[in-house]
């Protein structure tokens, strides 16, 4: 999982239904924009307001859609180890590369429950999983011991979504970990400064909306083209902060609709952004 992962969002319709129309165009956009694989139902996707049976049309319908053109991965996490266990079990993985899966949320579990959890879930995975840590979501952080071990422990571990933005802590995982363990960045206007000390890429929300341009930046950035790569990370490092003004994903919602790619709707408890960070934006869009 070199290079741009983009973390795609659902598209719904007004009427709060999935719009399976807009989900084709916005992945066709990203595959055409150069992108290097996608991730369905990722914390973007809004995946915990889907139902079920909601959950295994997007997944089908995107592998479907990105068959034969770039892998892709299938976020699949929870609080509930064999609630995640028993999703893996059901899980048809035809058309899938690999699997995000976050560290549990809300519990806020000792690093000890963490590693077991993880090491629950990894027996039923049929393929290559990325560790996913997200202090700002799930309330706890993941530390760098707990991810080295894990990645020690198992063949199944290949990499780790790093969305701490502790810049210590990025190093302590790449100056320790194994030769095949993968460290990923986890927030956009972070990913240039990190694939400088040496990261392998990033799992991207900007990148949806300007995947030609974002993933160019991500490839010069791995190619030690800095000063090329610099220009575009200036270019869009305003709407990379802003799109997290009130959240994700209705910072790129927003952005994208106005792209003509999908209607700027969420399922509640989000709600569309607001008009003064709608204005920003819009302004923001004017010099990328």
């Amino acid at each position: 999982m070199t290079g741009t992962g983009v973390a795609l969002i659902t598209p719904f319709k007004k009427d709060l239904s999935i719009d399976f129309e807009a989900l084709a165009n916005i992945i066709a956009h990203c595959i055409d924009g150069g992108i290097e694989y996608l991730v369905a139902l990722g914390t973007t996707g809004e995946s915990v307001t889907l139902t079920k049976e909601e959950k295994k049309k997007v997944y089908a319908f995107i592998a479907q859609q990105a068959a034969g053109k770039v892998p892709v991965v299938a976020g699949i996490g929870g609080n509930n180890t064999q609630e995640v266990i028993d999703t893996l079990k059901a899980f048809d993985f035809s058309g899938f590369d690999g699997i995000l899966s976050v560290s549990p949320y809300y519990n806020k579990p000792t690093q000890e429950g963490i590693f077991q959890h993880y090491m629950a879930i990894q027996e039923y995975a049929e393929l290559p999983i990325i560790l996913y840590n997200v202090p700002g979501r799930t309330g706890s952080n993941m530390t760098a011991a707990t991810t080295l071990r894990l990645a020690n422990a198992s063949e199944k571990f290949v990499a780790v979504k790093e969305a701490s933005g502790n810049p210590e802590q990025f190093m302590d995982l790449l100056n320790e970990k194994p030769a095949d363990f993968d460290i990923i960045s986890g927030d956009d206007n972070l990913t240039l400064p990190f694939l400088a000390m040496g990261m392998s890429g990033v799992i991207s929300v900007i990148g949806q909306a300007y995947p030609k341009k974002f993933s160019s930046m991500v490839r010069l950035g791995l190619d030690g083209k800095f000063e090329e790569a610099r220009q575009i990370h200036y270019n869009l490092y305003n709407l990379m902060k802003g799109i997290f003004i009130e959240g994700n994903p209705g910072g790129v919602k927003y952005v994208m609709n106005q792209m003509g790619l999908c209607e700027n709707i969420v399922r509640l408890p989000l709600a569309p952004i607001s008009k003064g960070s709608e204005e920003k934006l819009t302004e923001w869009m004017k010099g990328v």
